[in-house]
């Protein structure tokens, strides 16, 4: 299924508890689909988003991270991240919004380097602050690809980014160039 050019109201709920709107009504949402629970390519990415957090709100940013696992096993990887994340075990968000997995999410060598730096920050962190490892067999699968959509208050995707292998996602500095002065809250 093609990804949406407009997203039509909703309300998800978070794995802390509260509910956002998508498309906010006042904000530009960066709605990002992550792979598993305790993903370390992920850990590594979205903790690049909370140390600059504070940049993309003031941009007129809302953050929403999608993972297709339970909120059960979201919680240990995410409960002290600054952004809205939402369980999807049953991939409905990522079907509706043409979110791909596939073997290549892992056999292509442009996703190595993101595999190896994540892996290796995981390890230090597990070690120095004791964060959970991650599960060596995810229920959820590990062939999910990451993508991201910039979605506009009235709900106009205004940019969308399909990932070709699981570490082919927005950066911060990415997000902040496609957001337009006009659409910043």
């Amino acid at each position: 299924m093609p990804p949406p050019t407009v997203v039509p109201a909703r309300t998800l709920d978070t794995v802390a508890g509260a509910r956002v709107p998508v498309p906010h009504p006042d904000r530009v949402v960066h709605l990002q689909f992550r792979r598993f629970a305790g993903c370390p390519v992920c850990n590594l990415h979205l903790r690049s988003f909370a140390l600059r957090h504070a940049e993309v709100v003031a941009a007129g940013i809302r953050e929403v991270v999608v993972f297709h696992s339970s909120a059960e096993a979201l919680h240990p990887f995410t409960a002290d991240l600054p952004l809205d994340v939402v369980a999807d075990p049953g991939r409905a968000l990522y079907r509706e919004f043409g979110v791909e997995y596939g073997p290549r999410a892992l056999l292509d060598p442009r996703g190595w380097p993101g595999i190896a730096r994540a892996v290796t920050q995981e390890v230090r962190a597990i070690r120095r602050r004791g964060r959970p490892a991650g599960p060596a067999h995810p229920q959820d699968g590990r062939l999910g690809l990451p993508a991201d959509f910039l979605i506009a208050p009235d709900g106009r995707v205004l940019a969308q980014k399909q990932g070709a292998h699981l570490d082919d996602q927005w950066s911060v500095d990415e997000l902040l160039a496609l957001v337009p002065a006009g659409d910043r809250a």
